[in-house]
Order: C-alpha cells, then structure tokens, then sequence
C-alpha cells in the first residue's frame, strides 16, 4: 500500500449497484470500474450513483485495466481493490492490485479457487476431496481424456460458469453433441475430463477475513441431471445432519486454507457422495441464483452488506437460520410465447419475496441449456424444505404461459 493510502477507499472492478451502495453504507469512499459493453447505461447509472466516480474501459483489454486500476490507485490513494464480479477480468485485476500492495488477496489463491482445473490439483496434491481428472486443452484432447477416464464422466471448460458448457459423456453420441454445443457457443478450452460424481449436490457460502473461513450457510441445490445439470430450484439451509454439516464444512475450509484465500465471499459446489463429501468447483465471489437472498429470507442475515462491515474491521458471526427459504426456476419449452397470465396472483401471494419472469408476449424463448437459458424464477419462504417445494409448485401450477413450441431439427423433415 502507498504511503498516501486511506483505508477507508475502495476502488472495485465490476461492481454491483447493490454493492456500491452497500459498501458506502459501510463508511467507504467508492470508485467503481466497468466494462460498457457489459452493461447498459441505466444500469451504470446506478453504479455512479453511490460511487465518489464511475470509470469505464473494455475488460478484454487487460494492460489498459491493470493501467486505469495502477492510476486510479495511486490518483486518489485507495486503500483496498476488490473484484467481486464474474471470474473472467479478475486475473489481471487482482495481479495488479497486488503488485500495488492493496489487494486483500494473493493472485495466486484467486487463481487456485477460480480455474477449475488447478483448484483439482491443488486438492490432489493434498489428498483433499480426491477426484480422478485430466486437463484437455482442445475437444480433441477431450475424446482422448475421456478415453482413458471410465464412463459416464463430466466435461466442462475451465473458466466458464453457470453450467455453460458441462455434460455427461456416456458414449460417442454425447460427446459429438458437446462438441458441438461449446464450438456453437465459442466456448474454447482448456477443459476438465472428471469422474462423474453422484449425490445431492449443495452450495456453500463462506466469508473470510484475516484467513479465517466462516461458513455462512449450505443451500441444497437440485438440477436437471444429465446432461446439462442446470439448477432448477435451491433450498436454504439445507436439510442436513450433524456429521453431514460437518464434513461438508472441513472440506471447504480445508479448500480455502489450502488455496491461500485470505479475505472476501466464496462460492464452493460440494456432491456428497457415498465416500464423502467431493469439491466440484469454487469460485472467489458470491454465490448466484438469488442465493444472497436465500440467506436473507432465512436468518435475516446480509451477507453482501457483511463483506464491507468486515472489511472496514467489524467483527463477523455466522447467522442461525430461522426459516426456509428456496428459489424455484421456470424452464418452459422453447418457441414464441403466446400469452402470460398469472403474474399478479403470484405476486399477491404473501409468501413469494422475488419473481422474475423476462418475457412478454411475441418473445422468443430459449431452450434451457445452461443458468441463462431459464425462463425466470420465483423465491419463496416456508417453514420447512417440504412446505416451500409445495409454494413453488403453486407459483409454478398459477404461471400460465402459452408458448408456440418451436419445431426440433430432426422433425422438418429429416431422415436418420
């Protein structure tokens, strides 16, 4: 840190308006970082609105963000740097925080949780949540991983997130299909090949500060199972026992002492299988899905707000949670939405904290094939996991959407 430095200023990188506003309500002076292209202007607005100032330049340029980082630092005597926005732009910003001396983390233990494929050799070389592996660095040496590996296994590309790009390789036919659909997404390696793991699968959220790890909550997550294992609903806290609860948290933290990982939110992917608990993947940010609202919902508990309270030095407790909280998603078939209806007896139902649903009438809606494909979603609180898997399925019944399916491929016509 620079002689000048004021610990009181903040400068983040990609910052979410709820963030900024946030961290200034925390006594924090903040300027704010972003890619335009990332966000539309209204939405930057709202960034400048709690920020001391906005500064804007294209991510995908990593010397001219590590140089407005560097002068932004240095012009106005900033005191910490934190990314805590999509993966892809915090290498260089947190290297460059670094080499500046006002980052709360080494590059190196962002690197280790973030890149998929040396968080699983980190963890190999300790002998912690051992999963058998191989690195690929094109689709073709994916088919020669997966050779090697026993089938069913799991690809999925190193850096991308929101279920972009995983599936379950059974046979040939699954592996052409994924080749396919991360060559149409530009979804380019390096890549992992990986035993698939079975078992309810969950989310922890953790907050560390000083180097101690604090696991703030588990949320139990369910997918669509193979083979493109999209989120369709999560459950916080989740139902777990004792011994359960408490291997889960030893594995974790283990992770995050083993990485190096001193202060900020974490986001880890845990299967809890017949053998024990197994790490899927971490990353250095809060976890999606609305699950910072889950936490809300359930223990009254901020966990955005608490990452500047801790940072500007307060002392941190995890919550006790004290209802049930779940998100459940909408994935509706693919084609042109005719109609909606029911969004206002949903939104009257005095239990629903949240609903989304994007699309109007004459919108084309996607096929679900990863988290961004859903179709929208709805947060409930309950009193018990059973009781909010049945008020989302009543906002799930009172969600009347009429869509035009669009026609497979194979069915115009074609011949196999």
């Amino acid at each position: 840190m620079t002689s000048t430095a004021a610990p009181d200023r903040l400068l983040m990188v990609m910052p979410y308006s709820q963030f900024v506003r946030k961290a200034a309500e925390a006594g924090f002076e903040v300027w704010a970082i972003w890619d335009p292209a990332l966000r539309e202007r209204e939405y930057l607005d709202q960034v400048a609105e709690h920020a001391r100032e906005l500064l804007l330049t294209d991510f995908s340029d990593e010397a001219g963000l590590r140089a407005l980082i560097a002068d932004t630092v240095r012009t106005h005597g900033i005191g910490t740097v934190l990314h805590l926005g999509a993966e892809q732009s915090m290498p260089p910003a947190v290297a460059e925080a670094e080499a500046l001396g006002v980052s709360p983390n080494p590059a190196s233990a962002v690197t280790r949780l973030n890149d998929k494929a040396a968080m699983r050799g980190l963890l190999a070389g300790h002998g912690l949540s051992v999963v058998r592996s191989e690195s690929a660095a094109t689709v073709e040496e994916v088919e020669a991983a997966a050779a090697r590996l026993p089938l069913p296994a799991v690809v999925k590309p190193v850096g991308a997130s929101g279920s972009r790009g995983v599936a379950l390789i059974r046979d040939a036919d699954d592996l052409q299909e994924w080749t396919d659909r991360v060559t149409r997404a530009g979804l380019g390696g390096p890549y992992l090949v990986e035993e698939y793991l079975q078992g309810p699968e969950y989310s922890v959220e953790t907050l560390s500060a000083d180097g101690v790890h604090h696991v703030i909550g588990i949320t139990a997550k369910h997918t669509t199972g193979a083979p493109f294992f999209v989120e369709t609903s999560h459950v916080h806290p989740a139902p777990l026992g004792d011994d359960e609860r408490t291997a889960i948290h030893a594995v974790v933290i283990g992770l995050l002492d083993l990485a190096g990982y001193r202060f900020g939110p974490a986001h880890t992917e845990v299967i809890l299988t017949g053998r024990g608990p197994r790490i899927v993947e971490s990353q250095t940010r809060l976890g999606g899905d609305r699950i910072p609202l889950l936490i809300e919902t359930a223990s009254d508990f901020d966990i955005e707000a608490a990452i500047f309270r801790t940072l500007a030095g307060a002392p941190l407790e995890a919550p006790v949670p004290r209802h049930t909280a779940s998100v459940g998603f909408f994935l509706l078939p693919a084609g042109r939405l005719r109609s909606v209806g029911g969004l206002d007896a949903i939104r009257a139902l005095p239990y629903v904290q949240a609903l989304h649903f994007p699309f109007a009438p004459g919108d084309e809606l996607p096929r679900t094939t990863d988290s961004s494909t859903r179709h929208g979603y709805v947060v409930v609180d309950a009193e018990s996991p059973a009781e909010a898997a049945d008020r989302i399925a009543r906002v799930r019944g009172l969600l009347r959407a009429d869509v035009r399916e669009a026609v497979p491929a194979t069915a115009k016509g074609a011949h196999r």
